[in-house]
């Protein structure tokens, strides 16, 4: 195995070599998943290391190895099938967090899917009392070398370059550990996912000011491990069940 790790580091420097490299990273999983347990090497070595894992298309093989579900497919339908319950929750949120939420809601344009999923993310973290802008910083105009010691000071998150012109996205990625790991996704929704994938793939920590965002993330959208839930968890399953939405787990 460690061989195949070894072509690895040179396979990905290939074109049009995506099955050599899937093949490889399914046999060296193993490796791979004994050194991040034992060792907890930081993610900038790591990578040296394991480069083909920092790939979108590796990202969901790697969590669908881990988990047996399908990462980017079903972290997205569930946000779509889930998002008018959001919204009804939302709404019913008294106080400040409330008035947050309606002028957040007041803002996104119809029909633009990308955007309804990215309120839903945003909503959730204002809702359970956590500040988005701990996981998703947009950085408007900036000079790449004040992006650059931006992400240097960022231990885990997804940054938005945009600029005045057009206020478009023109980079969305992820950072961990100080290291822009993931560049080019789609959408803040899509990077989330992503995020949520490595998070994963790596058998890191979810951010302690974002935990019960994530436990949402995990036990309600994903569906993983969902028998215990936290107090602020349950209250906004039960939230979501009393907007007569979509059905959700209760094992």
């Amino acid at each position: 195995m460690e061989i195949a790790r070894v072509e690895l580091l040179s396979d990905v420097k290939k074109r049009d070599n995506r099955e050599t490299i899937k093949t490889k990273m399914q046999r060296t999983f193993t490796l791979r998943r004994h050194d991040l347990l034992r060792c907890a090497p930081m993610i900038s070595d790591f990578m040296m290391k394991w480069p083909a894992l920092f790939d979108v298309t590796e990202v969901n093989a790697e969590f669908k190895r881990i988990t047996t579900i399908p990462l980017q497919s079903k972290f997205l339908s569930q946000l779509d099938l889930h998002y008018e319950s959001f919204l009804k929750v939302f709404e019913r949120r008294p106080g400040q967090q409330g008035r947050k939420l309606k002028e957040m809601m007041s803002t996104v344009v119809q029909d633009d899917i990308d955007a309804a999923r990215e309120l839903a993310i945003k909503g959730l973290c204002i809702y359970l009392n956590e500040d988005p802008k701990d996981l998703i910083q947009e950085y408007v105009d900036m000079e790449e070398n004040l992006l650059q010691s931006a992400i240097e000071k960022t231990t885990m998150g997804i940054f938005v370059k945009k600029d005045t012109a057009d206020y478009e996205a023109h980079d969305v990625g992820i950072v961990l550990e100080g290291v822009a790991v993931l560049h080019d996704l789609d959408s803040v929704a899509f990077a989330t996912s992503m995020l949520f994938g490595l998070i994963y793939a790596l058998n890191l920590q979810y951010p302690k000011k974002l935990r019960f965002t994530f436990e949402i993330l995990q036990k309600l959208i994903m569906e993983l491990d969902g028998g215990e839930l936290s107090i602020k968890a349950q209250h906004f399953k039960s939230k979501l069940h009393q907007c007569d939405g979509p059905p959700l787990n209760d094992s």
